[in-house]
């Protein structure tokens, strides 16, 4: 995890070597449960505006960050999904000012790829994971 000057900002510059592989497998397994429903949600955040650059907060815990998108245990998933985007983050100075145009650069093609803030255990970072192909 990358920490600017910014001391609360939380930068990751893709798929963080502090991201265990038990834990990317259990968000893998969970993420191929929701990835059609976040494919779209992206689609529609950025298709309407709000923003192009969709971020989905995974968790294990309750959160007030983002809507409430797929709930644990609604598709049999295990986590929640909360959909939400860059600026929400800035708001709430988890991506710091001087941190944004980092992020921008490092954010990657929301066709392709889900943006997820994984908030699991002691672990928060930004993953990138790509969707399944059709």
């Amino acid at each position: 995890m990358i920490n600017n000057s910014n001391e609360n900002a939380l930068m990751d510059d893709a798929n963080s070597p502090e991201l265990n592989q038990k834990l990317m497998g259990y968000i893998s397994q969970d993420f191929i449960k929701v990835a059609d429903q976040l494919k779209e949600a992206s689609y529609q955040i950025r298709k309407r505006g709000f923003s192009e650059y969709p971020i989905f907060v995974v968790t294990n815990n309750e959160l007030q960050l983002g809507a409430m998108l797929i709930d644990s245990q609604e598709l049999a998933n295990n986590y929640s999904y909360r959909a939400t985007y860059m600026q929400e983050f800035v708001d709430r100075k988890l991506i710091g000012e001087e941190s944004v145009l980092m992020f921008t650069e490092n954010y990657k093609n929301a066709d392709e790829f889900c943006c997820l803030f994984a908030l699991i255990g002691d672990f928060s970072g930004f993953v990138f994971v790509p969707y399944p192909e059709d």
